[in-house]
């Protein structure tokens, strides 16, 4: 039973916090980031979330900006998400690579 609750505050954080991300860097030409994915402790307090950078060049000076803006993310991510959630989690961010691991096995095949 526990899981399904984990699975389910997961999605609802990678919504909100995909929302947020996108109202924020509409300001910022040329840069997209994405939640892809988000994982909670059992006791619903840690939030992991995966961005994905577009373009990946920018990714450590983006997640840098976010780990720096961590609380203002959270505060917003609380005032979206209040009457679902009595504790909102605390928030850890980490660069998604996959896309460009498989772009690098692509071009491994490729030769």
């Amino acid at each position: 039973m526990q899981e399904t609750r984990q699975n389910r505050i997961a999605r609802l954080l990678q919504k909100e916090l995909s929302l947020i991300f996108q109202s924020q860097t509409r300001m910022m030409r040329g840069v997209m980031v994405s939640v892809t994915r988000c994982r909670i402790s059992p006791d619903l307090s840690i939030c992991t979330a995966y961005l994905s950078v577009f373009p990946s060049e920018k990714g450590e000076e983006i997640l840098e900006n976010v780990n720096a803006n961590t609380r203002t993310i959270r505060y917003e991510l609380g005032t979206r998400v209040r009457n679902q959630l009595r504790i909102i989690p605390e928030l850890r961010f980490f660069i998604d690579d996959s896309l460009d691991y498989i772009e690098h096995i692509d071009e491994l095949l490729k030769k």
